[in-house]
């Protein structure tokens, strides 16, 4: 019987001791999971890097793994079916793809489960068209990692919920927090003070006061401007892959 206790006591420990040293293993399993692959060689090893080690990071936060395809040729196959074949091979749960043909200078974006609902059809275009001027330029990485940023942040914004709404915007919600902030102290002060008697009129003598000149200051004109779609995008493009997982995607030219 004391042997017996003995080896469940011995089995605990070991227990105990591997845990810390399998969620190790998994975190680094984590770490050396590819995000790009860049078989039409438009990145440096530098900027693979980079991205690998972002995608890895914001990926972890959202569950999420955030995959960039790019090609030389899809040897035929439709881009879409080329990113969703890829999914069933490779993909598991929570994933968005962006898939770039050079031969015939495509882009797909498309998101899988998780990311299907946060990313769909109409935030994919979005991304796609703040994308796509990089693209044309050539300036890979830099599309590259505003896709993964922009992918990221509407992962963590409710489904339905235009992300470009100006009332999620930081910096809109900083200067509501301050007028609202000014108008309470504005408010205090006045009450604080006592009622103010004097005006514009206290000290003019009506009599002798008149009008000398007048004139209007112009100060700005703001014009806001929208993106016109080009004949060569073709929007949205959802669908189900051979395997069975439906996805939403936004498909397009560069």
């Amino acid at each position: 019987m004391r042997g017996f206790f003995g080896k469940a006591i011995f089995v605990v420990l070991a227990v105990f001791i591997m845990m810390p040293l399998l969620g190790i293993e998994a975190a680094r399993a984590s770490e050396l999971q590819q995000h790009v692959y860049d078989r039409a060689h438009l990145l440096s090893k530098a900027e693979i890097g980079k991205l690998e080690s972002l995608s890895a990071k914001l990926g972890a936060k959202r569950d999420t793994d955030f995959i960039i395809i790019t090609t030389k040729s899809t040897n035929g196959e439709d881009i879409v079916d080329y990113a969703s074949d890829f999914y069933d091979r490779y993909g598991k749960g929570s994933t968005a793809i962006l898939t770039i043909d050079m031969a015939d200078r495509e882009v797909f974006i498309s998101g899988y489960e998780k990311a299907e609902k946060y990313l769909d059809n109409s935030r994919l275009n979005s991304i796609r068209n703040t994308i796509s001027s990089d693209l044309s330029n050539e300036n890979y990485f830099k599309a590259f990692e505003t896709y993964i940023q922009l992918s990221y942040k509407d992962m963590g914004i409710k489904p339905g919920v235009n992300p470009d709404n100006i009332f999620f915007t930081w910096w809109f919600q900083l200067i509501v927090a301050i007028a609202v902030g000014g108008i309470a102290v504005s408010i205090m002060l006045y009450h604080a003070g006592g009622k103010v008697t004097v005006n514009g009129n206290t000290y003019m003598d009506q009599r002798t006061s008149d009008v000398i000149d007048q004139y209007d200051t112009y100060i700005r004109t703001t014009v806001t401007r929208e993106r016109k779609p080009s004949d060569k995008d073709s929007g949205s493009d959802g669908g189900v892959t051979k395997g069975g997982t439906s996805y939403s995607g936004s498909r397009g030219s560069f």
